[in-house]
């Protein structure tokens, strides 16, 4: 498109009154003017230990490559083989012509894996929670959400026909409250995060599953960031409180521990059938595309083949999170390879990670509505193929940025 089209079709735009809100949002133009935007930035490698940003090595410390997976030969490997056989894409949804002998075996080792009758995958793990929670929360049910579940579970919830209630971040007795106060649900579904996302604090499971069955509700872990990481063998939240007979659905995805990108839930082969044949984002989307489902497949196998990297994983989370306390840092409440620093405000946090990044350490910005207001935060999250001294290093960084913005006492001379 010529300049002249383009500012002719911005003219255009301008002048019809649905798009007027565009041309008032003005938050990106202000963070930019700052010098501290860190959103959409290019990295020019793989999501290893070690990322290129502008022809700089960073220690990559904003990655949800929790086993270290993304670039391991064998899943890579899995994926071109994949694209060999089957080609670059689906052309169509699962409900049709898209489902390939592929999908059925990640889905029967989905299932097998995670100890459940079965399971059905998703292009994205957004689209498990949206196309789930809204075909199975049905006009005079309720579902009940933890108030720092992800926006994929709320999505999820708004969509479905059902009355949507939130209880207190991990408080089992809110929730109690709410579901003796409601005395009009015909179904009831509670919904939460096994680990959440931002703070890396743990749902806590036990008492909402017992909570729940008081009440004869059902019970959904959306554990993206569990699997491969929580539990004995790595089989997410549930396994670690011994649950997992008691949850009725586990949603997953694979774009952090299983190194590719889609989703699946598992439980009951019933309730799996219902959700495969009236979820929409199922239905009308295409199905996963090769690569992905093989690469997948790949990681499940190695996984539990492989049980030291989640030890690695832990050994590397434990001296990280050990190192910002020693330091100073507050971070939260954190019981997973999620770590948080808790900054406090948003302009601090933008100016940490420009900051960072300058000292060679990549991390993440995490402001409000994803977390509550005036408790930005800087969100890091460990791999098990960290080093030690890639960890010393964002050490080091953490401590001299840190003590430039005030969060940290300046040294004593």
């Amino acid at each position: 498109m010529s300049k002249l089209a383009r500012a002719a079709r911005a003219e255009t735009a301008e002048a019809v009154p649905f798009f007027e809100k565009c041309y008032r949002y003005e938050d990106p133009a202000r963070v930019r003017a700052t010098g501290f935007y860190s959103f959409f930035r290019v990295i020019e490698s793989a999501q290893d230990p070690e990322v290129t940003l502008h022809g700089r090595r960073l220690v990559m410390l904003g990655s949800n490559n929790y086993l270290g997976l993304t670039n391991d030969p064998r899943v890579k490997e899995a994926a071109i083989d994949a694209i060999r056989k089957y080609g670059s894409g689906c052309a169509g949804s699962r409900f049709l012509n898209g489902t390939l002998d592929l999908h059925v075996r990640l889905e029967n080792r989905l299932a097998e894996f995670m100890r459940q009758e079965a399971a059905v995958t998703f292009s994205t793990g957004f689209q498990v929670n949206l196309g789930a929670i809204s075909c199975l929360v049905g006009k005079g049910d309720t579902v009940y959400l933890d108030k720092q579940d992800h926006a994929c579970i709320i999505d999820g919830a708004r969509l479905s026909f059902g009355d949507v209630r939130k209880f207190k971040h991990n408080d089992a007795a809110d929730l109690r409250r709410q579901l003796r106060n409601d005395h009009e649900s015909r179904g009831r579904l509670v919904v939460v995060d096994g680990v959440f996302s931002m703070e890396g604090d743990v749902a806590p499971l036990p008492e909402i599953v017992a909570v729940a069955r008081e009440f004869a509700a059902g019970v959904m872990v959306d554990d993206a960031h569990g699997i491969g990481v929580m539990g004995p063998t790595g089989r997410g939240t549930a396994e670690h409180f011994g649950l997992e007979r008691d949850v009725d659905l586990i949603m997953g995805t694979f774009s952090k521990s299983m190194a590719s990108v889609g989703g699946f839930i598992a439980g009951n082969a019933r309730v799996i059938e219902y959700i495969k044949h009236r979820a929409r984002t199922l239905i009308f989307s295409a199905a996963p595309p090769p690569a992905s489902a093989a690469a997948a497949l790949a990681t499940v196998d190695i996984m539990e083949r492989e049980p030291e990297r989640r030890q690695r994983l832990w050994d590397n989370t434990r001296y990280f999170l050990a190192g910002l306390r020693e330091l100073g840092f507050d971070t939260g409440e954190t019981r997973s390879p999620v770590v948080p620093i808790v900054v406090g405000e948003d302009l601090t946090a933008l100016r940490m990670v420009k900051r960072l990044e300058e000292e060679g350490v990549f991390v993440n910005c995490v402001l409000s509505p994803a977390t509550p207001p005036g408790r930005a935060l800087i969100r890091t999250s460990l791999m098990a193929t960290h080093a030690r001294a890639h960890l010393d290093r964002a050490l080091e960084g953490f401590e001299k940025v840190g003590r430039e913005v005030g969060l940290l006492r300046a040294v004593e001379v």
